[in-house]
């Protein structure tokens, strides 16, 4: 999974990055790499749920307090580590933002 670092909602300029991301997502689909991509409602608008020991509370806000916040991800699927770091090297120039590179535990 890459997921793309933010640090404020409104850095994000559709004209700046909507070519550049879509010429992105398409060579991921070229290469066979594509499962999903999306953006996602920066943390503030997130709700935090603990029904852990029937709580049930829930709470409006991020669940850490943080500068920076997942802004949006794309789910692939690669052969290799490798090939997953150089995408995010890719998808960072893309969408001009740095880009957390996790694996899915198996």
């Amino acid at each position: 999974m890459l997921c793309v670092i933010d640090t404020r909602p409104e850095t994000v300029d559709p004209s700046e990055v909507g070519v550049a991301i879509d010429t992105f997502n398409d060579q991921l689909e070229a290469n066979g790499y594509w499962i999903m991509a999306a953006g996602i409602e920066p943390s503030h608008a997130s709700t935090v749920v603990d029904n852990r020991g029937g709580k049930s509370q829930s709470s409006n806000g991020p669940l850490v307090q943080s500068d920076e916040y997942i802004s949006g991800f794309w789910i692939v699927d690669v052969p290799s580590h490798e090939i997953a770091l150089q995408l995010a090297h890719e998808g960072s120039k893309a969408c001009n933002r740095k880009i957390d590179v996790r694996a899915f535990l198996r």
